[in-house]
């Protein structure tokens, strides 16, 4: 799985330095599933991507959903197992973080954000 970091565009600030991109069926499918927790720094970049889900999941996750342009469309904070999310309009990426990253990096609706 392609390993990348997930930067705050105005800031700087990495979001996360360690973010494994879903790009694939099988990987899209599998996500968090079987993890029992998200290092600080991990991510998970889900493409393409409007909603999701923590059903069989066993951690809370922060939720970052994210337009083609890589502006913050939405954001769910500590995403309990268990939810389902909204769809998102105009969503092209979910961006799934540890619980309180959204919180600790400052980010926000309206944010853009870059990988590289």
């Amino acid at each position: 799985m392609q390993v990348l970091q997930i930067i705050n565009e105005g800031s700087g600030e990495i979001i996360a330095s360690h973010c494994y991109l879903a790009d694939s069926f099988f990987t899209r499918f599998k996500g968090l599933l079987g993890r029992k927790q998200m290092s600080e720094g991990e991510g998970l970049l889900i493409k393409p991507c409007s909603s999701v889900h923590t059903l069989g999941m066993k951690m809370i996750i922060d939720v970052v959903f994210i337009s083609s342009d890589n502006q913050v469309l939405h954001i769910i904070e500590e995403m309990e197992p268990g939810k389902l999310s909204p769809i998102i309009k105009n969503s092209s990426l979910v961006l799934e973080l540890p619980p309180g990253q959204v919180r600790r990096s400052g980010l926000k609706v309206g944010h853009r954000l870059k990988s590289k």
